[in-house]
């Protein structure tokens, strides 16, 4: 029988032996009632944009998040949005379903990756999503979301128009009436509170992608300048600040929905972005070392705050690493699912440190862009080149460590960092991005657009 089989980083010198997911789970710790599960996914969104990470930007309901509950420091998605994306609905990496960069968003099917929300909805939870969906694919009719494992779904249709003012916006495959005045945020954020509303008796999981603060930077409803054009500057009083202030006025409404339906000791609310991208990007002053796009610390270190009043440790913030695969088994486990047979998985539980507990943390973690990568330990990374880096000061910058350096702590980072890209092995599996059409296949597509109008 082929059983359902995982990448488990724990030993480190066995990090990579497929192990039973059974494994994933502990059996003699009593387990929590299911809770009610909210992801929030900001868009654009990393440590700098976030002011209990040491960020310029004010972020009041998103720190009161985490000093109500923890903050992780290192938590790693992609440095793009398709696949960072991807890597927590699915709880594998981009080698395994394709999804390298934000063209290939279409490797990922229903027929063959498993949503954490199809798990979810197996196990008794009512399911929702709110947000973007982009850059994956097939999310256009109710039976898609189905498929997905989604009971309802409003989304922003980037085919049909824009994500904030006057927005296109299709709930369970029907369009949704918009005005000029219609700000997408707003309808998402409505959606999900009467979601929960009807749904308040449990359990719920809500996957709350939200368009916010991925560009265009226009005003939004509390901005106090006219009309909407783009962001100019990166201060305080800049229209990047205002919808960052806007993301942050949205969390603390949430909470407070929560609060009025007396849900909050039965709701996990779990908050992360989706790559390191801030333009004022500094923590505590000091420069984050690469941004959106890039294989560097900004580029995928983004924040991670869990909340579930009365259960997560109020105030803790731990330094164990995340990869943004973890959210899937993490979810499951939370919600005592069994995950699918026949996929080999690359998600590890931090669900016993929400309880608390101290778990058994990554000892490493693993990011992909394309067919660039490379695997990270606490102290040290080491890309598909062989390229070691010193990562001490790390998210500042990281230190280029000579091959033939003679420091027995670097050689052993390299020996161990080696070993598990090797049974990784990701050069298997898929590598190659989408190729740009030359300028001569473009020719030739607008040549036959113009003959079927003829």
């Amino acid at each position: 029988m082929n059983r359902t089989r995982r990448l488990t980083p724990i030993p480190f010198t066995a990090a990579l032996l497929l192990v039973p997911l059974a494994a994933l789970y502990a059996v003699d710790a009593p387990t929590p009632a299911k809770p009610n599960i909210i992801f929030i996914l900001a868009d654009d969104y990393g440590i700098p944009g976030v002011g209990c990470y040491g960020g310029t930007y004010k972020t009041p309901n998103i720190d009161s998040l985490a000093a109500g509950g923890i903050r992780f420091e290192r938590c790693f998605a992609a440095p793009l949005c398709a696949p960072s994306r991807a890597l927590c609905m699915f709880g594998r990496y981009a080698f395994r379903t394709g999804v390298l960069d934000n063209g290939r968003g279409a490797a990922a099917k229903p027929d063959k990756e498993v949503s954490i929300a199809k798990i979810l909805k197996q196990t008794g939870y009512a399911t929702a999503l709110a947000g973007k969906w982009s850059q994956l694919s097939y999310l256009d009719t109710a039976e898609e979301g189905r498929a997905w494992g989604f009971d309802e779904f409003l989304r922003w249709d980037k085919s049909k128009g824009e994500r904030y003012w006057k927005p296109a916006i299709n709930k369970n495959g029907q369009p949704v009436p918009v005005t000029e005045t219609s700000y997408g945020p707003d309808l998402h954020h409505e959606f999900v509170v009467d979601f929960i509303k009807r749904h308040r008796d449990g359990p719920f999981f809500v996957y709350y992608p939200t368009p916010l603060i991925h560009g265009p930077i226009l005003r939004t409803p509390d901005s106090k300048e006219g009309g909407k054009g783009k962001a100019k500057g990166k201060g305080e009083n800049s229209l990047y600040a205002h919808n960052i202030a806007y993301l942050d006025k949205l969390v603390g409404k949430l909470v407070a929905a929560l609060d009025e339906m007396n849900l909050r000791e039965k709701t996990l609310i779990v908050f992360t972005g989706d790559n390191g991208s801030v333009p004022v990007g500094t923590i505590n002053d000091r420069s984050v070392d690469g941004h959106k796009s890039t294989l560097l610390e900004g580029g995928s270190r983004v924040p991670l705050i869990a909340n579930w009043k009365g259960v997560t440790p109020a105030g803790r913030v731990l330094k164990d690493l995340v990869g943004f695969s973890d959210f899937y088994a993490t979810f499951a486990e939370l919600a005592g699912a069994k995950l699918p047979e026949g996929l080999t998985f690359d998600s590890q539980s931090f669900a016993p440190q929400l309880r608390g507990e101290k778990g058994s943390p990554r000892e490493w973690t693993y990011v992909q862009l394309g067919a660039k990568w490379y695997v990270r330990n606490d102290g040290w990374k080491l890309t598909e080149k062989g390229e070691l880096f010193d990562m001490s000061d790390a998210p500042f910058a990281q230190k280029p460590v000579p091959a033939d350096a003679r420091s027995p702590e670097a050689n052993a980072a390299r020996e161990q960092l080696q070993g598990v890209l090797d049974k990784l092995n990701p050069a298997a599996g898929e590598t190659k991005t989408r190729k740009k059409a030359s300028d001569e296949t473009k020719q030739k597509k607008k040549e036959l657009r113009r003959s079927k109008k003829a």
